[in-house]
Order: structure tokens, then C-alpha cells, then sequence
């Protein structure tokens, strides 16, 4: 049973890591498009600062909060301990 426990884990962390990259990426097309770092994005900016106003904050900062919650699934899953 534990094997069965285990694929499916790994694949959970998998299918996570692709999603991680995914998110990273559109967070680089941001931060190259601004030519700020998401940090700065997040202590620094407002919608009415970016281009593409509401539209490009929102999806910047959607970007930014999924790739906490992936990082932070894909730390759960990872400490994950198997007792047989």
C-alpha cells in the first residue's frame, strides 16, 4: 500500500513543479515587461504604476500568490513521512 501512497505523492509533486515552472514563468514576462522585480512589484507598485493597469496588477500578483501556494504544497508534500 505504502508504493501506491508513494507514486501518487511523487506525482503530485510533479504535476505541481509543472505547474511552479508554468507560474515563474509568467511572473518573469512581468517582471522583464516592467523591468522591476516582483518584490519591488509587491512594496512599490499599484495598478495605476503599471501599463496595463488593473488588468497586468491583478494577474502579477495572482502569478506571485500561486507561486507561494504551489512552493508551499510542494514543501508539504515533500515532508511527508511514511511509517510502514
Amino acid at each position: 500500500m505504502i508504493p501506491v501512497i508513494q507514486d501518487a505523492i511523487a506525482a503530485r509533486i510533479k504535476r505541481t513543479e509543472i505547474g511552479f515552472q508554468k507560474t515563474e514563468k509568467e511572473i518573469q514576462k512581468f517582471e522583464k515587461q516592467y523591468h522591476i522585480s516582483s518584490d519591488d512589484f509587491l512594496t512599490a507598485y499599484t495598478s495605476d504604476d503599471l501599463s496595463g493597469g488593473d488588468e497586468d496588477y491583478i494577474s502579477w500578483m495572482g502569478e506571485i500568490k500561486l507561486r507561494e501556494a504551489l512552493l508551499e504544497e510542494i514543501k508539504a508534500l515533500r515532508e511527508i513521512e511514511y511509517v510502514c
